[in-house]
């Protein structure tokens, strides 16, 4: 099977009519931000739930970078040596912090990614102090052209951190995994005399999923029993927009539609 790709410019074929329209915030049929209410209202055919878990299984493959969202805890929580580290402002208490940190697809059947918790890094702290946590990322085309970012897949994961043991990391070759992923990590890995650090997964317990525009890609929430039981056939089947250079101007203006 072969998940259908989308033009340079995020379109797919379109009818006269639509493709004489260029997308506008101002007009509600263009479903920027939704999915149509039906399928009458749909120029393309809206790829179905579990469709759309295998994109998002994939870009969780292909990248590795994402941001962790957690929130800070409240002030009577927060020991007087972070403050005095941190120099950080009274008040914060249940502010939320989305930074940037590696992550890698090291247990790929799962969909749980892989993450170096590094107990110094903000994102941990917080979560240590009670925050909960979310991952989230977004496809980035090698082969760009001029696609527009608002077309383009990107998910949260929500979930909590679990610490995957040494004997599993020895048994999963975690390290092995997750240097492939980032080669300058190896100065972070645990035992390292910089920084204590510890392998985690995020076990994700709910993923929100924005395909691209909402008439011609599903946004919304994917349960996770699709997330979980996309197989690695599946996402090695699909190709994501831009992930192959495009053959003809032709497939470069209008795209692949090809199932």
């Amino acid at each position: 099977m072969r998940f259908f790709t989308l033009g340079a410019f995020g379109l797919g074929l379109l009818s006269a009519d639509a493709s004489a329209r260029a997308p506008s915030l101002q007009d509600p049929s263009h479903h920027v931000f939704a999915n149509p209410t039906s399928e009458s209202e749909a120029s393309y055919r809206i790829p179905s739930i579990h469709e759309s878990a295998i994109q998002a299984r994939r870009v969780l493959h292909l990248e590795s970078i994402g941001t962790l969202s957690t929130v800070y805890p409240a002030d009577a929580k927060s020991s007087d040596t972070e403050h005095l580290l941190e120099n950080r402002p009274s008040g914060l208490g249940g502010s939320p912090a989305g930074l940037m940190d590696y992550y890698a697809d090291c247990e790929s059947k799962s969909g749980n990614p892989t993450i170096l918790a590094v107990s110094i890094a903000t994102s941990f702290k917080n979560v240590a102090a009670g925050s909960n946590i979310t991952l989230s990322a977004r496809w980035h085309p090698p082969y760009t052209h001029a696609y527009s970012a608002a077309s383009l897949p990107r998910f949260s994961l929500l979930g909590y951190l679990e610490k995957i043991s040494e004997q599993e990391a020895k048994d999963g070759a975690i390290a092995e995994c997750f240097t492939t992923y980032h080669p300058d990590a190896v100065v972070w890995l645990p035992g390292n005399g910089i920084h204590h650090s510890e392998w985690a997964r995020l076990v994700v317990t709910e993923v929100y999923f924005i395909g691209g525009f909402g008439d011609r890609a599903y946004i919304g929430w994917i349960p996770i029993d699709e997330w979980r039981n996309v197989s690695q056939k599946e996402i090695a089947s699909i190709r994501l927009p831009g992930e192959t250079r495009v053959s003809s101007w032709k497939e470069w203006l209008l795209g692949s539609n090809e199932l």
